[in-house]
């Protein structure tokens, strides 16, 4: 058998380790059930290298195979599949997003150690987990929107995992009510493309991507509208981004899951996916898909300069370098786009999972304004945090360099406005990254000096009254540092977050690894401007100019200085998010709610319900008088027949003529 016939092993690891512990995990308990979810990704990563390390031994022109498993929706003409696919992109996605969640499970083993509800955490990431992999490996739309909406449900779960807090509870139904509308693009999209092709499956004879350029202009940029829709929803870029900040409800470790690996970059897959549809759509629709990317990374980008919560300066990044990913689709850049993606998975999980440390160390404290010197008190999680910093930060030689690179080199060729978006969003992500180390590992121990933070603000939870003090929290009174289930992704993650870029450093065609290996899934949609080597030199010393003056901006403002002589540089605007989510929620809850109510209690009780009651009850008055001739005397029904018989015979002599 084709090994590569084998790759339903890659979902169904964590489809089997869900199951596990959905049935044994309270009696496994913590921490057994903690190392059966991490067992069952590290089988899934092992079968991704597997199949990637099939792949690659395979001529480029034969990277592609089909692993079906069973008719799934055998309906007339709709036929499809529960089947995978095996290419170079489902491979790259399956790669980081079993690997890096490997690390983010067994850094839950510690993370989440003494909370009551710890074998359900991770049967939900588990869940999460298939449901991530059966997005990337599906064969046709509608087996990747069944994982779409599955991520789209865990994610509900995850985020509100601490429901018995209000603020948790909310921010699990924003995310799901907000995801909502962009589902409403990716079904609208499906129904499009199987009335103008007559298949949902990827590729194939009747492929929606093989017979790509049978669809017109219009029709095209109808589904890559509506398929950016969904991206929008899913990879948190404006008007709907509203969702994903407030995401930091959740434990730390979800934060990880989702902002770096696996559901926002969701998003960013299906417009990859569908480049042959981009490719054919018209221009402008890819204009404006860069637009709303480069106005993404730069809004968010200005938003985390002046946030105080260190999970909320890594949210609105996470929505930033979401915009650098979408510019670069918009710029036809695709093979920067999944390059910057894996290289964000790299140094945004690790920038997660090191604020989670921090947490961890100083008892659920999350405001970086009461931190301060934690280098000397978390040694690794200092070490590993400074890799993750400046490679977001996009310093010279580190990974971010090369993928931030790589997308506005993708930008200047689509316009040079998008690219000096790009470059200024660089530039301030430099500066908020050095804020948030200045404040959290530098300068005065301010968590000796301030006061206790308001508990009911916070986004961790206290641990369990008679919790070890390795669990979550500890019990010491002085910061420490995390145990080795935590540091050690910290270690592996800041190793690929430093040598990343070594995945596709443009210095010779020979260097340009992931651009050849992506090259079957693409093919010439990846063809886009090339830009001369003088020119790309330009690009990017500028590029590298703007984080080391973003780097000395945030040195000279930040470093050994108090925050409160820095509040200038924190706008009550910025701190709201430019009032864009007040208004939301002004508008949701002052006309939304009215015309909600309208339409509950006048056109649903009065039209909808009026017409339901009133078809009932007209039945139910007619059979009451019909009821009226059933007497229960001969006589009558012989009369009825007699009258019948003549009505007859007058009907039928009328019809004759006679």
């Amino acid at each position: 058998m084709e090994v590569l016939d084998a790759a339903w092993l890659i979902p169904a690891l964590p489809l089997a380790g869900f199951f596990t512990l959905l049935v044994a995990g309270r009696r496994l308990g913590d921490p057994l059930a903690g190392w059966v979810g991490t067992s069952a990704m590290a089988g899934a990563f092992l079968a991704a290298l597997v199949m990637f390390g099939r792949l690659l031994s395979l001529p480029g022109e034969e990277r592609r195979h089909v692993a079906r498993l069973f008719a799934w929706v055998p309906v007339g003409g709709l036929q499809v599949d529960v089947a995978f696919l095996v290419d170079p992109l489902s491979i790259t996605m399956a790669l980081f997003v079993t690997g890096i969640g490997m690390l983010i499970h067994l850094y839950s083993v510690g993370y989440m150690h003494g909370d009551e509800r710890f074998p359900t955490f991770f049967v939900y990431l588990n869940l999460f987990a298939f449901s991530m992999l059966v997005l990337v490996l599906a064969d046709n739309l509608l087996l990747t929107f069944l994982g779409w909406e599955g991520v789209g449900a865990c994610s509900y779960f995850l985020i509100s995992f601490w429901f018995t807090r209000e603020s948790a509870a909310v921010a699990g139904k924003k995310a799901f009510v907000t995801n909502r509308i962009g589902d409403f693009g990716f079904m609208i999209a499906m129904f499009l493309l199987f009335a103008s092709i007559g298949s949902l499956d990827y590729y194939g004879s009747a492929g929606v991507l093989t017979n790509a350029e049978r669809l017109s202009t219009y029709t095209a940029s109808a589904v890559a509208l509506l398929l950016f829709l969904g991206a929008v929803g899913k990879s948190a870029q404006l008007p709907l981004f509203v969702w994903l900040p407030d995401a930091m409800e959740g434990p730390t470790p979800v934060s990880a899951l989702i902002h770096a690996a696996t559901m926002v970059t969701a998003g960013v897959y299906l417009l990859c996916r569908a480049a042959p549809i981009l490719v054919e759509a018209d221009p402008a629709v890819t204009m404006l898909i860069a637009v709303v990317g480069a106005a993404t990374a730069l809004f968010a980008a200005t938003v985390a300069c002046a946030q105080d919560d260190i999970k909320k300066v890594l949210a609105y990044s996470t929505v930033s370098q979401l915009g650098y990913m979408v510019l670069a689709v918009g710029s036809g850049a695709y093979v920067a786009a999944i390059f910057h993606m894996v290289t964000h998975a790299f140094f945004k999980a690790l920038l997660f999972l090191g604020a989670g440390s921090v947490i961890h160390g100083l008892h659920d404290e999350q405001d970086m304004k009461r931190m301060g010197s934690l280098r000397k008190w978390m040694p690794v999680t200092w070490a590993t945090f400074m890799v993750g910093w400046l490679a977001i930060s996009g310093f010279p030689g580190l990974s971010g360099f090369w993928s931030k690179d790589e997308v506005l080199a993708g930008a200047w060729g689509r316009s040079p406005l998008l690219w000096l978006a790009g470059v200024v969003t660089a530039l301030l992500t430099a500066y908020y990254m050095s804020r948030q180390v200045f404040l959290v590992f530098y300068g005065e121990e301010r968590w000796r000096s301030e006061p206790a933070s308001d508990k009911s603000e916070l986004t961790e939870p206290e641990p369990e009254v008679g919790a070890p003090a390795g669990g979550h929290g500890g019990g010491a009174a002085e910061p420490h540092e995390s145990p080795w289930v935590m540091t050690l992704p910290l270690v592996v993650l800041a190793g690929l977050a430093a040598v990343g870029g070594l995945l596709n450093l443009p210095l010779f065609s020979k260097t340009l690894f992931l651009e050849h290996w992506l090259e079957p899934s693409f093919g010439h949609a990846a063809e886009h401007h090339v830009l001369a080597t003088g020119t790309k030199i330009l690009l990017g010393a500028a590029a590298g100019a703007a984080a080391l003056a973003g780097i000395g901006i945030a040195y000279v403002r930040w470093y050994g200085r108090r925050p409160e002589e820095n509040q200038a540089l924190e706008p009550a605007l910025l701190k709201r998010a430019w009032g864009l989510d007040a208004a939301y929620a002004s508008v949701v809850g002052g006309p939304g709610r009215l015309a909600a109510s309208w339409a509950a209690y006048t056109f649903d009780k009065r039209i909808v319900d009026g017409a339901v009651n009133g078809v009932a009850t007209l039945v139910r008055e007619g059979g009451g008088r019909l009821r009226r001739v059933q007497t229960g005397f001969v006589r009558n029904y012989a009369l009825g027949i007699a009258g019948g018989v003549v009505l007859l015979l007058a009907w039928t002599l009328a019809r004759v003529g006679l």
